[in-house]
């Protein structure tokens, strides 16, 4: 149910307005159609166009936090780890990384001691556990500086960030959630004991709708959405911190991940990206202005170049840097000078005088599912409702392989095993192909790839690797209306096209959408 009716009741009023389409609206919007309850959501621009496509692309505990005494926080995220790597194989596998040893920055027993808390706070059933290692004689030795000679090895999880907030609301359709993106909330009124919402598509379509209850998942907005759109808000003050990576061309070959220890006290994540590149981040840097509008400035990059350079034998500089992006996260101000300090964790805030609004509060995205299980707890329980937790054991769309593979077992093997069968039932297609496909859309790609039985059912190629095919699945079934919510969101193809490929990508969305425009323009026969 891409954009048709969710099971509104009778009377017209939905049970949930979940206001922004990122990682926790997405999240919310699932868990609560899941359970019965009519859902709208509603989001001002793409799905998964902001603070959630900006992330280091990491499921993990957070090993930093540990200094900061955040174990609860910790040890949650760790629980998560496992529950995402089981439930969405095919975006989500298991990443090795490694730290090297700089004894002018933490003595190795404390290394040694935070890893041993990060593998012991929550049970681990997928990830093996940290070790020692000798870097002149292990792989990832090689890139590094010869004065690093010894280093830790940990392993953590990574996820395609964007494609996690379009599964999870792919799952809330599937469920009857109504999806509006590009449609944003100027209004929303308590009135007799439910919420009247103005709603704007476009600059000119307004239209009226009612709910019983309303979620304000705006992330970095989530502060000015209480003081514009709803009157008499109590205020709500969060701290804006913007966040910035560079790609740039592959600095190794191998598998490995690395984080490095900065004198400032943050951490510099090098993770292999997209095959041919690798990434860098993040930064910490206070955010002030529109979240929308936040770019890397100059400075953010020659830090990344600066940090990475203390450790790689090889420099980087700004000339390497291929594509950037930058997120402002929200968080909670606990008044601490130092952003790199402020908790990651996440509060939700219930508001009950009147029609019950609940308004979420920092978080990080591998606890999305933690936080959205809580709040609908919470709004079922305001809705006079007794509806069953149901998601910490359910695959997102494309996750359960099963009906290809069988029974599931580890995470990581079954997503190879599942790539190994389609390229056996898909002999007409480029390998690379099919593993892209099955890490993008998992048992899905077998819907979006119904019916075609040669190269040339499947479609014109648009640009290297980019079938009609796909696009047309993208546009149906994921809420896609640009070249840029294809190239850099739903894929990230744009790192790997030219300027005009991309333009032949951003003429054929043009034309399809002007050709069903006409069509919906036609009156019927």
């Amino acid at each position: 149910m891409c954009a048709g009716a969710a099971a509104v009741a009778d009377d017209g009023v939905y049970d949930l307005l979940v206001v922004g389409g990122g990682i926790n609206g997405a999240g919310v919007a699932r868990d609560a159609a899941g359970r019965g309850l009519s859902v709208l959501l509603c989001e001002k621009d793409d799905l998964a166009s902001h603070t959630s496509s900006a992330s280091t692309k990491l499921i993990h505990g957070g090993l930093r936090y540990l200094e900061h005494y955040e174990f609860s926080l910790v040890r949650k995220a760790l629980l998560e780890r496992e529950v995402l790597l089981r439930n969405a194989p095919h975006i989500i596998c298991p990443l090795r990384f490694v730290m090297a040893h700089d004894p002018a920055m933490r003595p190795a027993w404390l290394i040694r001691m935070g890893m041993f808390l990060y593998d012991h706070l929550a049970r681990r059933e997928v990830l093996p556990g940290s070790e020692s290692i000798g870097l002149r004689e292990h792989p990832a030795g090689a890139p590094l500086r010869p004065e690093f000679t010894r280093g830790f090895a940990y392993s953590d999880g990574w996820v395609d960030d964007a494609r996690l907030v379009v599964l999870n609301v792919v799952d809330a359709a599937d469920h009857g959630t109504r999806v509006l993106s590009r449609t944003r909330c100027v209004e929303a009124r308590r009135a007799d004991g439910i919420w009247r919402a103005t709603l704007e598509s476009g600059t000119v379509t307004r239209f009226s709708v009612r709910a019983r209850a309303l979620v304000n998942a705006a992330g970095p907005w989530a502060g000015t959405f209480l003081r514009d759109v709803i009157p008499d808000s109590p205020a709500r003050h969060l701290r804006l911190i913007k966040g910035s990576h560079i790609v740039v061309p592959r600095m190794f070959d191998h598998s490995f991940a690395y984080i490095f220890q900065c004198a400032d006290k943050r951490i510099v994540f090098a993770i292999p990206y997209e095959n041919d590149f690798t990434l860098l981040g993040t930064t910490d840097v206070e955010y002030r202005g529109d979240p929308g509008l936040a770019r890397i400035s100059d400075d953010e990059i020659a830090y990344l170049c600066k940090m990475t350079e203390r450790y790689f034998a090889k420099s980087v500089t700004p000339k390497d840097v291929v594509w950037s992006y930058s997120g402002v996260r929200p968080l909670l101000d606990d008044e601490s000078g130092d952003p790199s300090e402020i908790s990651r964790d996440y509060k939700l805030e219930f508001d009950t005088a009147g029609a019950p609004l609940l308004s979420i509060w920092g978080g990080k995205i591998t606890t999305f599912r933690r936080l959205s299980e809580e709040a609908v707890d919470t709004l079922v329980l305001a809705l006079g409702e007794r509806r069953a937790r149901w998601t910490e054991g359910a695959a997102l769309p494309g996750g359960d392989l099963s009906e290809v593979i069988g029974p599931p077992h580890r995470p990581d093997r079954d997503i190879e095993l599942f790539i190994e069968r389609m390229n056996e039932r898909l002999p007409f297609l480029p390998r690379a192909l099919v593993r892209r496909y099955a890490r993008s859309y998992g048992s899905r790609m077998l819907r979006m790839l119904g019916g075609i039985e040669r190269i040339e059912d499947m479609g014109l190629e648009v640009a290297p690797g980019l079938y009609e095919v796909e696009l047309r699945y993208l546009i149906d079934a994921e809420w896609a209306r640009s070249a840029e919510d294809i190239l850099w969101r739903r894929t990230k193809l744009g790192l790997h096209l030219t300027l005009k490929q991309q333009k032949m990508v951003s003429r054929w969305m043009d034309g399809m959408f002007l050709v069903r425009q006409t069509q919906r323009a036609q009156p019927a026969a």
